[in-house]
């Protein structure tokens, strides 16, 4: 599964936004089933979406608060 970048969430509607988080949700209550009854193959991927459910919070709190975050660019010389 390839993990999506913060500067891709930017990037969303505030509609695809609020759908994003509510599908990183659900794939976490199931992730926590899946813990909790023993299956959950890749325990990574808890981790990873419970960042990714952060992230898409903060970039929500973001947009409600007005806070406009400046790209920058990660090039060394």
């Amino acid at each position: 599964m390839a993990y999506r970048s913060i500067a891709e969430a930017r990037n969303l509607s505030d509609e695809e936004l609020t759908a994003e988080i509510t599908s990183a949700k659900q794939k976490l209550f199931q992730l926590r089933l899946a813990q909790t009854t023993g299956r959950l193959e890749k325990p990574h991927e808890f981790k990873h979406t419970r960042r990714w459910v952060a992230q898409l919070l903060t970039i929500q709190t973001e947009r409600q608060k007005g806070i406009v975050r400046k790209t920058t660019s990660n090039t060394q010389a």
